[in-house]
């Protein structure tokens, strides 16, 4: 448990770097903490959305607008509350940042290649599930 808490913190920390390095680029370096927290978050909706997607192609289901707001609302909640105990009630995450600003030059950059591909892979999975699903939904 203590190694996926630790992941789950290293992958705010890339996230946040890289928000923070952009940022400044463009000059508005605020709020990092809640960008990188939003940028999360959309990970991890547009990862369950894949998941209900697969699952609605799989299983033959087609959701009505009600249930699926309803579906998509439990991930939603359930995820803000596991953001607002890691990164905002607590200054924790910091303590992490830290460390993991310490990490050598080469683990950090392997680091950030995994975030990269498992960032792009949720991405690229979601728009294949919603490609899937159309198709799913609109064949003759």
């Amino acid at each position: 448990m203590e190694k996926l808490k630790k992941a789950y913190y290293y992958f705010f920390y890339k996230i946040y770097k890289s928000i923070e390095y952009t940022s400044e680029l463009v000059g508005g370096a605020f709020w990092t903490d809640f960008k990188t927290g939003l940028a999360l978050i959309a990970l991890e909706l547009w990862f369950s959305c894949s998941i209900l997607n697969y699952y609605a192609i799989i299983t033959s289901t087609r959701f009505s607008s009600t249930t699926l707001y309803s579906i998509l609302l439990i991930p939603l909640i359930f995820f803000s509350l596991i953001n607002y105990f890691a990164f905002i009630k607590t200054d924790l995450w910091k303590e992490y940042n830290k460390q993991f600003d310490k990490l050598p030059e080469t683990e950090n950059k392997k680091g950030t290649i995994i975030v990269c591909i498992l960032i792009g892979f949720i991405i690229i999975n979601f728009f294949c599930s919603l490609f899937l699903l159309q198709k799913y939904l609109f064949k003759p």
